[in-house]
């Protein structure tokens, strides 16, 4: 019997009782009780809290107001100045989405407005046995989001693991709840062993890893440090890159999925080349919920020598 790859199930560790941990058990509990919430009542907070992240003076609203002033230089300081407002109310919606997205019920997923198109790509992949990365960007519901496309779909994902030993047990173990697997971010050789296996990956990789497999590349026309990642999954386990579209509708209305068609002639044999075209997806992403966006993320933190630094 093949082993399936990936982290596997984590166990409970008794020292994650200890009085030191019981502050993040109250984080959890919190979450627990979050995702619980009747869904207009858990809008209704998400709202609040926005409104709370949006009025507090934080770094992360700086970070927010650096990025859409480089990246939306067409827009006056108003119209600037608004979608950063509509981007740190969003931030609210964002943490109670992720506690629904770790912790609702699959009832509670299936009661969800949902709107999934294009999945006739995906499943042309797999006739072929071709293995598919599901490629998307940081967008303040993509937690929810996956979980959502995995009541349709199995797919598995790669994550970062997180400071906090009781939040990496709990997320972890919620997460492998609904996916088919879950990689580290530098397990590789267990990435390219799922996808040459025809798995689904879902992969964003639109973040300033600090990591030396990256290229300057644009990004809304601003050089930023991207990880080639997408190039080299691709070349090394013969997936299919398709885009992987997802927006908050408004009001009640809930999310809107794409399956967007498999990029063509990928991967080249330029890894630059293909990674500045990743970019240019998610961009498109970017621009069709550009207040969903992270960006709270200090996206060009790391700068081609020889420029100044930007926050």
């Amino acid at each position: 019997m093949r082993t399936m790859p990936g982290t596997p199930r984590p166990s409970f560790d008794r020292s994650l009782l200890s009085p030191r941990h019981w502050l993040a058990w109250l984080g959890v509990a919190a979450i627990w009780l979050i995702a619980r919430l009747p869904q207009p009542a858990l809008l209704w907070l998400g709202r609040q809290l926005g409104g709370l992240v949006r009025w507090v003076p934080s770094a992360r609203g700086h970070i927010a107001r650096t990025n859409i002033a480089l990246c939306f230089p067409g827009l006056n300081l108003a119209e600037q100045t608004a979608l950063v407002d509509a981007n740190l109310r969003d931030i609210g919606l964002m943490l109670v989405e992720f506690a629904l997205g770790w912790m609702g019920s699959d009832r509670r997923m299936a009661s969800i407005p949902t709107r999934i198109e294009g999945l006739e790509h995906l499943e042309a992949a797999r006739a072929r046995g071709q293995g598919v990365l599901l490629v998307g960007g940081h967008f303040s519901h993509l937690e929810l989001c996956a979980r959502l496309v995995s009541q349709r779909i199995r797919i598995a994902g790669m994550y970062r693991r997180m400071d906090s030993s009781v939040f990496e047990w709990v997320v972890l173990r919620a997460r492998l709840r609904y996916a088919a697997a879950m990689f580290d971010k530098d397990d590789l050789r267990g990435t390219v062993k799922y996808l040459r296996r025809g798995g689904t990956l879902w992969y964003a990789p639109d973040q300033d890893m600090r990591s030396k497999d990256t290229v300057f590349v644009p990004f809304f026309g601003v050089n930023a440090a991207t990880i080639t990642a997408t190039h080299h999954l691709a070349r090394m386990s013969g997936a299919a890159v398709i885009p992987f579209f997802h927006r908050r509708l408004p009001g009640r209305q809930g999310y809107a999925l794409r399956l967007a068609a498999p990029l063509e002639d990928f991967p080249g044999t330029d890894a630059q080349a293909d990674t500045a075209r990743v970019n240019r997806c998610i961009e498109q992403m970017v621009r069709e919920a550009p207040e969903q966006y992270l960006w709270v993320h200090k996206r060009f933190k790391t700068r081609p020598p020889g420029e100044p630094p930007i926050y």
